[in-house]
């Protein structure tokens, strides 16, 4: 396991396996319509592929998602999982940027205008 990994912070997820969605209560100042976008997107990434899909933090603020199988588990779809991430952060490219920059004010205390100004300049 990577450093990175070990020390994350799962904003949301869901299991197929047991049909649960967890979102982590550190984040309940998100909007509503941000956490229930968040849901229907676990939500339909598991229904899709199966396994375990979570939605995290690094560190330093990154969005990262995870998708895993139980093992054993036939019916997963890997490369489903794999070409449907890929879809995700295509599509919500703007939700994951929304979802930085409040991680990193909120809770690694940076300057909001230091991360719009860096945002600005990747487009």
């Amino acid at each position: 396991m990577e450093q990175e990994e070990k020390y994350r912070i799962v904003l949301c997820g869901s299991n197929a396996y047991d049909k649960k969605y967890y979102f982590n209560p550190q984040f309940e100042k998100l909007p509503e319509n941000v956490r229930e976008e968040l849901q229907i997107m676990c939500v339909l990434f598991t229904e899709e592929v199966g396994g375990i899909f979570t939605i995290g933090f690094t560190p330093n603020g990154n969005v990262v998602m995870d998708t895993r199988a139980e093992e054993g588990d036939l019916l997963y779809d890997e490369i489903g999982s794999a070409l449907l991430i890929k879809k995700l952060r295509r599509e919500k490219q703007e939700v994951f940027q929304s979802l930085e920059i409040y991680y990193r004010v909120t809770f690694l205390h940076q300057n909001p205008a230091d991360l719009l100004d860096d945002y600005d300049d990747e487009m």
